[in-house]
């Protein structure tokens, strides 16, 4: 039989007393906010859009999933040139998203959550289970995401991710999650960092053998601005050498199965080039484990889940000052252009997202925005001016992904909300709207269908009014 929707979704969350431990009760506010938020995705008709790459028939390649990194802005200002020539195609299908939203109550603990996926086999969403205790689904079979699987088996996967999963209701290929898998190293760095195994503060001396393009030749840079550059300008450079870093400990399999062992399986990173750092295409991602990442960085008090297992979690599992230091550096981003896009402020295109105020250390003094060599030309102030809440995040692209991870906090004075978004999708920069006009010379360009910015506020005027 097909399976149309799953509505079952975790109990709602809420404070009671002086209890730090979450507690259940009534349903339908889970089940409101999960209803809403697949609606919110299905208005904004994701398979409306223009493939500019579209599958060629018996075109498959025999080499196994193409590598992935984001352009860097030169490459991007070329490929904005090429497909402003480029007809394309109608998407031929739905495409694959998987959107999880936390709703936080005043102290940052989890209230509700909601896990949406979209898809060939699911094109009016599909809600997922999620157990309110752990955060949790053993109802998807999450499947590794491969470009020509997608184009040529209808959306389905092949490979699975987790073991065991045979059974599970949902079948899903999770899209490749672009570089918020960057939330993953910095985890990764900042455990190792609580352990005494690396200091912030220390050069590393990155010296790749062999040198990989995308990684660049050798450098010596503090740890903490490695961290920085990997975060708030999506460097693959200083990506590259912390991925490196955490080889060189020999700790790796150590970060993947402490994801593991917190109850975020499909969480890990694998498969990189010890040497450098490079080669990234086997990280895998689904929305609801990014989420809990995130809430366990944001740090509510008390237990914020508990696995299935048995494993308490709590904020602990980072210290106060690394969990301090990763804030501050996800406030800090400097591409607000997906879920927001306040850097396109005062444009007509793209429409604006959720309404965030753009860090000030990339605000020129007349007012536009430079990110490391990516130039925006507009005027940001009165956008921050009219912003409603700070939006502590990640983005991530490539020609198949359009991703983006963070968490949002209202202004005081503005309509309440507080609550963590991931949204991933295999819409990246190959695919554009019907209407997009041309981008400006010489100006970093829009990167992804403004649907995703449409989707972005309208999952915050749902969290305004929850």
């Amino acid at each position: 039989m097909k399976l149309k929707r799953i509505t079952v979704l975790c109990t709602a969350l809420t404070l009671t007393g002086a209890a730090l431990a979450p507690v259940a009760v009534a349903d339908e506010t889970h089940h409101s906010l999960a209803e809403k938020l697949r609606e919110a995705i299905v208005a904004q008709n994701f398979k409306d859009v223009i493939d500019l790459t579209p599958p060629q028939p018996g075109a498959r390649s025999a080499a196994g999933p193409r590598e992935k990194y984001d352009a860097s802005p030169a490459e991007l200002m070329n490929r904005a040139r090429l497909r402003m020539a480029a007809a394309g195609k109608p998407l031929h299908q739905t495409p694959n998203m998987d959107a999880a939203i936390i709703e936080l109550d005043p102290l940052g603990r989890p209230a509700s959550v909601a896990n949406v996926l979209l898809s060939p086999q699911y094109p009016n969403g599909v809600v997922v289970p999620v157990k309110h205790k752990g955060l949790s689904t053993d109802q998807v079979r999450y499947r590794w995401w491969d470009d020509d699987e997608w184009d040529a088996n209808g959306g389905k996967g092949t490979r699975d991710v987790l073991a065991g999963r045979e059974n599970a209701a949902i079948d899903f290929s999770s899209p490749y999650p672009a570089s918020v898998l960057k939330l993953m190293v910095a985890f990764g760095v900042l455990r190792l960092a609580d352990q005494g195994r690396v200091d912030l503060d220390a050069d590393y001396v990155y010296d790749p053998n062999p040198v990989r393009e995308a990684c660049g030749g050798p450098s010596v840079k503090k740890i903490r601005q490695h961290f920085d550059e990997m975060i708030t300008k999506s460097q693959n450079e200083s990506t590259c050498a912390l991925i490196k870093l955490i080889y060189d400990l020999n700790a790796w399999d150590l970060v993947n199965q402490t994801f593991v062992d917190l109850g975020m399986p499909t969480l890990m990173h694998r498969g990189s080039i010890p040497g450098n750092g490079g080669r990234w295409i086997d990280s895998n991602m689904s929305g609801l484990d990014t989420a809990k990442l995130l809430l366990l960085v944001n740090g509510g008090p008390g237990v914020l889940w508990t696995t299935d297992q048995g494993k308490q979690v709590t904020r602990n599992e980072l210290s106060y000052s690394s969990r301090k230091f990763f804030q501050d550096t996800l406030a800090g981003q400097g591409h607000n252009e997906m879920l927001s896009t306040p850097n396109w402020c005062g444009r007509d295109y793209p429409t604006q997202g959720i309404p965030q105020k753009v860090p000030s250390r990339w605000i020129k003094p007349d007012g536009t925005v430079t990110v490391g060599d990516a130039v925006y030309d507009r005027d940001v102030r009165p956008c921050n001016d009219a912003a409603e809440v700070t939006f502590a995040h990640k983005t991530g692209w490539v020609d198949t992904t359009g991703s983006d991870a963070g968490i949002v906090k209202s202004f005081r004075g503005k309509d309440k909300r507080n609550y963590i978004v991931v949204v991933f999708c295999n819409l990246g920069t190959d695919y554009v709207d019907a209407d997009r006009p041309a981008d400006p010379p010489n100006v970093f360009p829009v990167l992804y269908t403004q649907k995703y910015a449409q989707l972005g506020k309208a999952i915050d005027n749902i969290m305004k009014h929850i």
